[in-house]
């Protein structure tokens, strides 16, 4: 039993000298490491180790002109994507998606459609294999209160262009228009902020700018050290390379959200004859793993055209056709691609519809209108992307020259894997010839 005692006393001593001595080891090594000049050595390569606490994460929030419509915000969303893709590079941001509401085109009656989350329009999961996204309720969830540290309000520069030249610049100036955003008897900017009356900013600057949305990077990593900073005015920033792998990164990342795409779907498959196996457009779950090649897909049997009205044919009359030049237009289509279903996008009123339908005799012409409880759930906004979706199968498409809503779609199909010749084309105004300039072509790179 002594012995067996004795042992045991020599096996607890060795270990606790085996302890001490790792304790002394790394207590050794953190000491090293916290020094700029320490190095870890293997053989002839040395590497150099230096310790420092985690960087805080960071947010980053934007919001746009609010006379600016749908697709155009989408434009910006990908321009400040990239720039949050960048600045990961430097320390970890997070980009606060801004809510929708109060869009121009948005019209129906009855509706509050205010406050929309992005996972209304959006797959909020496809985004963020792209960059860290949340959502602004979720932001006031985390941070604790719906507070803002800095605004950065961009605008241009009021003497304008150098020698007529345009350079990329951007500085602090003193803000030369009237902001919506104004410092109270409390000491804090309030403003629109989506329609949070609650939310307010501890600190407002303007900042004139004539860049590239990358040319922020060094403002928000080494100018400002704040936790928060809401880019006011964002569209103000460009592309910094337009149909880049970046550009094409963001834009793929901008997945419809499914219950969108499932409703678009079934209006394919009862009026169109269309679904993605026979149309060989198939969607992978990860964008990331989806690489379509062009002329992949084959499209359901119908054209689809998108034709602008409203305040686009009044103010851009010599690039929009007639309802009558348009309708005859699109018959000679049908015929050469032996087709009898036309899929109609348009903001017309009901009485242009039906002109238009009127001049298709003899064609299945087909539209969507939304049953009252998905304009309900999902509002205009989800009722435009239905519409794109439906266009985005067509075996065809034509749209509206320079209209955003016609480039979404380009894109769209370009990403399903369809030919550009049946992709980028465009209604001839009555002002034009027939052999009018079509759109350019923006091939995916990857």
């Amino acid at each position: 039993m002594a012995a067996s005692s004795a042992s045991r006393s020599c096996l607890f001593l060795a270990g606790l000298v085996l302890i001490l001595l790792s304790l002394s080891s790394l207590t050794s090594l953190a000491n090293e490491a916290e020094s700029d000049e320490s190095v870890f050595s293997s053989g002839a390569t040395q590497q150099q180790l230096h310790v420092a606490p985690a960087k805080p994460t960071r947010y980053l929030l934007y919001d746009i002109n609010p006379g600016e419509g749908f697709n155009l915000r989408r434009d910006v969303y990908m321009r400040i994507a990239n720039l949050v893709k960048a600045l990961n590079e430097v320390e970890p941001w997070i980009l606060v998606l801004p809510p929708w509401g109060r869009l121009y085109h948005w019209k129906s009656r009855g509706l509050n459609q205010l406050k929309i989350p992005w996972s209304t329009f959006f797959e909020v999961l496809s985004l963020s294999y792209h960059i860290p996204v949340i959502e602004y309720e979720d932001y006031i969830k985390v941070t604790g209160e719906p507070q803002i540290d800095l605004v950065y309000h961009l605008q241009n520069y009021a003497e304008g262009w150098t020698d007529g030249k345009w350079e990329e610049k951007i500085d602090e100036r003193d803000c030369i228009d009237n902001q919506l955003y104004k410092k109270n008897s409390d000491g804090k900017y309030r403003g629109w902020f989506w329609g949070y009356s609650k939310t307010y900013a501890n600190e407002f600057k303007c900042l004139s700018v004539q860049a590239m949305a990358g040319q922020m990077l060094p403002i928000l990593t080494k100018n400002t050290s704040v936790r928060s900073v809401f880019l006011d005015r964002a569209e103000k920033l460009l592309h910094d390379r337009f149909s880049s792998p970046a550009y094409w990164s963001a834009r793929r990342s901008l997945r419809f959200a499914k219950h969108l795409r499932d409703i678009g779907d079934e209006f394919r498959r009862i009026n169109l004859d269309s679904n993605d196996e026979k149309d060989k457009t198939e969607v992978i779950d990860d964008w990331r793993e989806m690489r379509k090649e062009p002329n992949s897909a084959i499209g359901g049997p119908y054209i689809a055209a998108h034709l602008r009205r409203q305040d686009y044919a009044r103010n851009n009359r010599k690039d929009v056709p007639s309802l009558q030049n348009a309708a005859e237009h699109l018959k000679k289509l049908l015929k050469k691609h032996k087709l009898k279903k036309l899929f109609i996008s348009t903001d017309a009123p009901k009485f242009e519809i039906k002109e238009l339908k009127d001049h298709l005799t003899g064609y299945e012409v087909y539209n969507y209108v939304p049953p009252k409880a998905v304009l309900e759930n999902f509002m205009d906004g989800g009722v435009a992307i239905i519409d794109q979706w439906i266009c985005a199968h067509a075996r065809y498409f034509i749209g509206t020259g320079t209209s955003t809503f016609s480039f979404r779609i380009h894109e769209e199909r370009q990403i399903l894997g369809f030919d550009p010749k049946m992709t980028y084309n465009r209604f001839c105004g009555d002002g034009e010839s027939d052999s009018c300039d079509q759109p350019t072509v923006w091939n995916i790179q990857w």
